[in-house]
Formats: structure tokens, C-alpha cells, sequence
């Protein structure tokens, strides 16, 4: 059985072969079987399974480098992958192959005056550029997402995380690979200076679509320097409103899973909005024993 292996030391990565072969690549992606999306995406979730003592192994590589660097502990604990983590980023992977495809979907539809009926169709974008931080699950996530909309990706993730992402896009080519679709579909840079991003940004020849996943400093530069559309999303400012309604006994349990679950990561609670004691007639009556008269 192939098996493609971890790669030691940086490629000069060319940029441009990348989006060309994406560009390829993303045609037979689009004519792929929801069957052949889905075992691709099994595999993946075996192969961390299987090939997991390799990936802990090229992590623990990146964690250590990072921790001569003194860098913060919640970036540590973010960089960090243990046994128990590869299994969460597994069932992800599988939870995506069970989704429906949405590949082929009409939805949408409408009848004119005259009779014509309209009606819309979900097809792939083509090829996207994704840029994110040190994150390596977030490699597996945008990999299982792309593969199951049909849309090739080329991947440019954080340089903290070179080792663990070569380490999985490895297993993610043979996945790939073993389902009969081309390696190319999941691009990655493995070049972590600031140049090659400069490159994917002005690759409109070939990507679609950049989705930075970041801070705010790296949405502005994706903004500034694209020549492709960009497409951001929120930073992690999470709130949580409390309602006179909510079942105190639940809300608590909801607010305490939502923050201490895992704090360093982006969706971790970040307020807690709960309804002013004299403004409730319930919450006045002592309904939410415990809280002051204003919280």
C-alpha cells in the first residue's frame, strides 16, 4: 500500500505549479462521486488513526520549537496535538462524509408568469486559497470541507505548525490517492516565508476564493495585498445572553462547557450577557438565587 511519507527540512515550494496543478486537479474533483469524496475522507480519518504515532511525532517537533521560543501557553496549548485530539479531528472528518452532497443540489426554484421555471444549482467555486495560523487541525477541517464540496485548496497554514502539517497532508495525499483522485486536489505550501503568501494572494490565474483564518492583522494584509476575492470571518469574540426564561440549572452547565471546555481556542466563550435582576419580575422574586440586583 502507498503511503506518502513525512517529508524532513522546507521546500522552496513553487507557488504558481501549485495553482496550476489545483486548476487540473479541481475539474476531476467536480466530477467525483459523493462514494469517492466520501472514502476519501474515511481514509483520512484511518490514516490519523493509524498513522498517528508519526503525526504526535512531527508535532512534537513543532510544540518543542515553540517552546524554546517561550511563546505564550495558550499558543502551545493550540499548537498541541496528543492522542485524544487525533481522535476528535477523526470523528470530524467522518461527521463531514456523513453529510449530504452538496454538489448537484437544485434549491431555489421558482415559476415565471409565463410558465418558465428557475431554478438555482450548487456547483464547486473551483480552487481556494486558505491562510491560517497554528492551528493543525484546522489543516484537516479545510482539507474534509473542500473535498466534500468538490473545491480544490491550496493550503498555506502558520510556520509554528510546518512539521504537523506536512505530517498531515502526507496522509491526506494517500487518502486522496487510494480513492482514485488526484494528490493536487489538497495543495500546501511548505515555504514559511512571508513571500509565498504574497504569491497565492495574486494567483487569481488560478484560486477563486482566499479565506484567511486568523487575527485581524492577518485579515487586513489578505485584504490589502489580495488580487483574488476575500472572504473573512468573525475573530472570536463569542457572547452568550442569559434569558429570565433559560433553566438556571442548564445555563450554567452551557456557560461553564462554552469557557473552560478548552479556553485557548477561538470559539471559547468570550462574554456573558445575562438579563438585569430588576428589569425581571421572576429574576426579582429570588428565581436566580445567588446573583446580585444587577449583574
Amino acid at each position: 500500500m502507498r503511503q506518502t511519507p513525512i517529508i524532513a527540512g522546507v521546500t522552496q515550494v513553487d507557488v504558481a505549479s501549485l495553482g496550476r496543478a489545483a486548476k487540473a486537479a479541481s475539474s476531476l474533483l467536480a466530477r467525483a462521486t459523493t462514494d469517492q469524496k466520501n472514502r476519501a475522507l474515511i481514509r483520512i480519518a484511518e490514516l490519523l488513526e493509524l498513522r498517528r504515532d508519526e503525526v504526535l511525532a512531527a508535532n512534537r517537533n513543532d510544540v518543542e520549537a515553540a517552546r524554546a521560543r517561550k511563546v505564550e501557553a495558550y499558543f502551545v496549548d493550540r499548537l498541541t496535538l496528543t492522542a485524544e485530539r487525533l481522535t476528535g479531528i477523526a470523528g470530524d472528518a467522518r461527521a463531514v462524509a456523513a453529510l449530504p452532497d452538496p454538489v448537484g443540489e437544485w434549491f431555489d426554484e421558482t415559476r415565471l408568469p409565463n410558465g418558465l421555471r428557475l431554478r438555482k444549482r450548487r456547483v464547486p467555486l473551483g480552487v481556494l486559497g486558505v491562510i491560517y495560523e497554528a492551528r493543525p487541525n484546522v489543516t484537516i477541517d479545510i482539507a474534509a470541507l473542500a473535498i466534500k464540496s468538490g473545491n480544490a485548496v491550496i493550503l498555506r497554514g502558520g510556520s509554528e505548525t510546518l512539521n504537523t502539517n506536512r505530517a498531515l497532508v502526507g496522509l491526506i495525499h494517500q487518502a486522496l490517492a487510494e480513492a482514485g483522485l488526484p494528490e493536487a486536489v489538497i495543495g500546501f505550501i511548505d515555504d514559511p516565508s512571508r513571500e509565498r503568501i504574497l504569491e497565492l494572494l495574486r494567483l487569481h490565474e488560478y484560486v477563486e476564493l482566499i479565506i484567511p483564518r486568523g487575527g485581524a492583522s492577518l485579515h487586513a494584509f489578505c485584504r490589502e495585498n489580495s488580487a483574488i476575492t476575500v472572504i473573512t470571518g468573525g475573530m472570536g469574540i463569542n457572547h452568550l445572553y442569559l434569558d429570565p426564561s433559560a433553566e438556571l440549572d442548564k445555563a450554567l452547565d452551557i456557560i461553564d462547557n462554552a469557557k473552560t471546555q478548552r479556553p485557548t481556542v477561538c470559539n471559547a466563550l468570550g462574554t456573558l450577557v445575562v438579563h438585569r435582576r430588576d428589569r425581571c419580575p421572576r429574576a426579582a422574586a429570588g428565581w436566580w438565587p445567588g446573583l446580585g440586583p444587577r449583574v
